[in-house]
């Protein structure tokens, strides 16, 4: 999953996308809330963590601009602790708000909670047949057996699950899978989609020439 972070602390933005690249996300990080509008305007991100004291333009400015044109969770990280400013910023359309100091935690299980309430889920567990993904541990079963997946082929994977059925350009998946500054070889997402194909089922991911991939449903 993609995400943008939004943060002009250096320590604290730092801290947040090292950790976040850690546990599989690809993470990109800007400091200003002008440059966060542009960015969420070209790249596919599938959520947003946004701190409300931006040096350009407030946060809130930031959130309401985002709600106005964007269908894309928005997950609140701030200083500001006042009961009003929560509801501000909750009525302004913040799916969620985490206060700082926070632990992460907290805050990989809020956005795991922003996320799946986006798709329409109520559980952690994405279960299409007889292959479930549980993002939280980062772990996949195929048939009953635990599969052991690298950090992108797990990201490719839960990608292609989100959009059973549907085909998935190869632009919109290398730009899910990397972010601004990573090198991608011109085979790579083919010897991610290889190795899928090799752990799970070579019928479960299909090919469509000329355009992508796409989960086979009837498959699993």
């Amino acid at each position: 999953m993609r995400v943008l972070l939004v943060e002009d602390d250096p320590l604290l933005g730092d801290g947040i996308r090292t950790a976040l690249i850690r546990e599989g996300y690809v993470v990109d990080w800007l400091m200003k809330g002008r440059d966060a509008l542009e960015a969420v305007r070209v790249e596919p991100f599938s959520l947003v963590i946004l701190d409300l004291g931006l040096p350009d333009i407030d946060g809130l400015v930031v959130l309401k601009e985002l709600r106005r044109q964007y269908p894309i969770p928005v997950l609140i990280l701030t200083a500001r602790d006042a009961v009003e400013q929560r509801i501000q910023g909750l009525d302004a359309g913040a799916d969620d708000y985490v206060l700082k100091p926070f632990d992460l935690q907290e805050l990989l299980a809020r956005m795991r909670v922003v996320t799946r309430r986006a798709e329409g889920r109520s559980t952690q567990l994405l279960s299409i047949g007889r292959l479930t993904i549980d993002e939280s541990q980062h772990e996949v079963s195929w048939r009953g057996d635990t599969i052991a997946l690298g950090r992108r082929e797990f990201a490719l994977l839960l990608e292609l699950a989100r959009n059973s059925d549907k085909v998935m350009s190869r632009p919109k998946l290398e730009s899910l899978l990397y972010g601004w500054g990573e090198e991608v070889g011109s085979n790579a997402l083919e010897v991610h989609v290889h190795h899928l194909r090799r752990k799970l089922d070579k019928h479960l991911i299909t090919t469509v020439r000329g355009i992508g991939y796409r989960l086979d449903s009837r498959v699993a």
